[in-house]
């Protein structure tokens, strides 16, 4: 689909990197369990098919878990309105919208493809923001849509958690069981932890690290489809600052949502947290921002 976002193509070299790196490693961990357990064709196979539905029904799931629903244009006019204009100024095809009740201000898209996208919004980010702010943000979201980043972080967060799936079904499924002693399957288990942590912790560090770059991207994308890079930025401001004020219960509900919400939904970064968040610090994404404004020339 080629809109008139412009092409990121750092974005999209890091995300065949990523893709290309998670499938050497998940390669390697296939064959270390094939050499240390039975059942190992099962384990994948039942794996395979999770990524299959989370793939296929990606949007479902995401509009379920956090109490969504679609919404039509009588039902949302100014959240339509304002995707109208800037799909019309994206030469794109417009998304579903939906909304979640929640004071948590937010936003993201899912889908598996820009067919299937869906652009939600909570109440809170709509009550919070002027139409200026609400508008950079939708310019955001969409371009995840058009980069296709969407499909790529949905493929690779589930990969994510496949070793520690593969472990917990081995152990308790008596894949270890057999033949052996209790002393080489002690070994076996050990080394199948062994194995996964290290997939999973490069698995980790690969996709955050995308993460934190695609939020970079869409910044630049949304704010320069609308040439409002400042409002943005205040946008960014008031919603981090916001989602200070949630309780703490309210937000760890919405936390594994974090690689997909505009702003984390747990928000403070620092220092060696900055490597293991999802998004970029907040400082780095406005004086990316404050860079773009100058050169576009922003009468702020």
């Amino acid at each position: 689909m080629r809109t008139r976002f412009r092409p990121d193509h750092q974005l999209t070299a890091r995300m065949l990197i990523t893709v290309g790196l998670l499938t050497l490693v998940y390669a390697g961990f296939v064959a270390a369990l094939v050499l240390l357990i039975k059942s190992v064709v099962l384990v994948v196979l039942i794996a395979g098919g999770l990524l299959f539905a989370q793939y296929w029904f990606a949007d479902r799931i995401a509009l379920r878990a956090m109490d969504a629903r679609i919404v039509t244009p009588e039902e949302a006019p100014r959240l339509h309105g304002i995707v109208d204009r800037l799909c019309a100024a994206a030469d794109m095809p417009k998304p579903r919208l939906a909304v979640a009740d929640t004071e948590l201000p937010n936003a993201f898209a899912t889908g598996r493809s820009t067919d299937r996208a869906v652009l939600c919004v909570t109440t809170g980010l709509m009550r919070r923001l002027d139409t200026g702010e609400l508008e950079g943000v939708l310019a955001h979201e969409l371009s995840h849509v058009a980069h296709r980043d969407v499909v790529v972080m949905t493929v690779a967060s589930f990969l994510g958690v496949l070793a520690g799936l593969v472990t917990r079904f081995s152990f308790y499924s008596g894949a270890f069981g057999g033949g052996r002693s209790r002393d080489n399957t002690a070994v076996v288990v050990l080394l199948v932890m062994a194995v996964s942590a290290v997939v999973y912790v490069l698995s980790f560090l690969l996709i955050r690290a995308l993460s934190r770059y695609r939020e970079l991207a869409a910044d630049r994308a949304g704010a320069i489809l609308t040439g409002r890079p400042s409002a943005l930025a205040s946008a960014l401001t008031k919603v981090t600052g916001d989602i200070g004020r949630i309780p703490t219960r309210d937000l760890r509900t919405a936390q594994a949502f974090n690689a997909f919400f505009f702003a984390p939904a747990l928000g403070a970064q620092a220092s060696l947290a900055n490597l293991l968040s999802t998004h970029p610090a907040l400082e780095r994404r406005l004086d990316q921002l404050a860079t773009l404004s100058t050169e576009l020339g922003e009468q702020v």
